[in-house]
């Protein structure tokens, strides 16, 4: 972490009725491991219909429903580096 980085908030919306847990689980420990000292905050929200939604300081950045799948492993992790941090 630089120090000058403004920590983020994490949120990771999963549908509890399809169970989406293990793939919320597995983003978490993902993000955790590789920004552990970046993140202010990491939620997990239950909730239904198939969402699958990861938000970071309140803006979508991946979404199950627009892209019809679950992130890759790494994804979610370069698509915060590159939109937050720019390493």
């Amino acid at each position: 972490m630089i120090n000058d980085r403004k920590k983020i908030d994490v949120q990771i919306e999963y549908c509890v009725p399809c169970d989406y847990s293990d793939h919320a689980l597995k983003v978490s420990r993902e993000l955790l491991k590789k920004f552990q000292h970046d993140i202010n905050s990491l939620t997990l929200i239950t909730g239904s219909k198939g969402i699958f939604d990861i938000k970071i300081n309140d803006k979508l950045i991946f979404s199950k429903k627009k892209l019809n799948r679950f992130p890759d492993t790494g994804e979610v992790s370069e698509l915060l580096k590159k939109k937050w941090f720019n390493d």
